[in-house]
């Protein structure tokens, strides 16, 4: 029987001759082969999370109006921060909710700390609100998972997430929250606090701190990278955040030195890749960079996307050690070969991949250029290993000797 192969739009070699996939003598990219190597059988339940409908392009906020009344929502809270609260975009999304906006909460914060899900709360009793609009990046949309946590018991407040950045918030169901005397911050999660409709317009980004669009981009690619070299990675999860790595790598940049119809294209795409980049983490979960993310941005107040620039490599590195047969999809992404015969040297060339990629780009890549003193880099350590401890996504104990090398190489 003779072989013939295609490529998919991922670029993975397909087999069409079932023999030889049987025989395992073709391998994701076509870089190596498993010939004799055992195929283990699956054993994973993959959940989807609360998310209906997702709606793209430009203009696309004018269609809030219909969304809500198709969902007979009909006392909806928009949730923002200071900055889009007194923008002009503010208005094309109230403007689109007409009559069923019935209150705007301007008090999101970075990090969402705990006194600001209180006032939201406050306001949903007040205003007997049946949903909410998260407008703007992770932290108000967030704010909204979390305000919206207790009343559980009772009703759910239905969501709807307008993002103007990359950090995909809008896209799972657990949001995460500040005790601000402590500076630790910790999760919320339930699945029926996913927003149900994500309205992705690339106009309204386009008023996004070129950083912040940027640094979120970032964000987005430590999704990708982390859910696809997590311990409980899925084929499904590792080919998007393939396509999630690829687009960001092709779009980023122009989306910030384009303009016109050609800018909002790219930044069409970005918000593609924010999508991809996260589906089905709440199955995955996400690795090291993440958590040494989380407490790192509350701790000394640094956006999550400027917390990806700074540990993101050196989290890959450190992966590499432990499971360097993952990153496949993370070289299939960037467009560079995958030794599986070495996955580790492959493994680490991602890595270098990644931190040339944050470079080309003017944001912070070290704790030491956001003014964090390296006396108390160690202050954290304890908070990064129970959470790690907590969620179980590395395949061994991590030491505090790790965590502390980690934060010194970050620096």
């Amino acid at each position: 029987m003779t072989t013939t192969e295609t490529r998919n739009e991922l670029g993975t070699t397909v087999a069409k001759d079932l023999r030889t996939v049987m025989q395992g003598k073709i391998a994701i990219g076509g870089e190596a082969s498993y010939e004799g190597a055992p195929v283990k059988a699956l054993d994973y339940d993959f959940n989807l999370s609360k998310l209906e409908r997702v709606m793209s392009g430009a203009g696309k906020v004018a269609a809030l109006g219909h969304e809500l009344e198709r969902r007979g929502l009909k006392r909806t809270i928009v949730v923002t921060g200071k900055t889009l609260g007194g923008s002009a975009l503010l208005e094309k999304v109230t403007g689109a909710a007409g009559a069923r906006c019935v209150a705007v909460f301007k008090g999101a914060r970075q990090h969402v700390p705990r006194s600001s899900v209180h006032e939201l709360q406050a306001l949903i009793e007040r205003e007997n609100a049946d949903s909410l609009i998260g407008f703007g990046g992770g932290s108000p949309i967030d704010t909204c998972k979390v305000a919206s946590h207790p009343f559980l018991e009772k009703r759910e407040i239905i969501q709807i997430a307008i993002p103007t950045a990359l950090s995909a918030a809008e896209y799972t169901y657990g949001g995460g929250v500040t005790d601000e005397k402590t500076l630790v911050k910790s999760v919320v999660s339930d699945p029926r606090l996913q927003p149900r409709t994500v309205i992705n317009d690339p106009e309204l980004t386009l008023e996004t701190p070129e950083w912040l669009w940027v640094a979120t981009g970032m964000r987005a690619l430590d999704h990708a990278i982390e859910t696809i070299y997590a311990k409980r990675h899925h084929s499904l999860s590792d080919a998007l955040g393939a396509k999630a790595i690829s687009l960001l790598v092709e779009h980023l940049k122009p989306s910030i030195e384009t303009s016109t119809a050609e800018q909002l294209a790219h930044r069409g795409e970005c918000q593609f890749a924010a999508w991809f980049s996260i589906f089905g983490s709440m199955n995955t979960r996400f690795g090291i960079s993440h958590l040494l993310g989380h407490q790192i941005g509350p701790r000394w107040n640094i956006a999550h996307g400027i917390t990806s620039c700074i540990t993101l490599p050196h989290a890959m590195r450190f992966m590499a050690g432990i499971a360097p047969e993952r990153f496949g999809p993370i070289a299939e992404g960037f467009g560079i070969p995958f030794d599986r015969a070495n996955p580790k040297a492959s493994a680490l060339a991602c890595a270098d991949r990644t931190a040339q990629f944050i470079a080309s780009f003017d944001v912070p890549h070290s704790l030491k250029d956001v003014g964090v003193s390296r006396n108390e880099i160690q202050q954290i350590v304890p908070a990064v290993l129970h959470e790690v401890k907590e969620r179980a996504v590395v395949d061994k104990p991590i030491t505090e000797a790790e965590v502390v090398a980690l934060l010194e190489a970050s620096y």
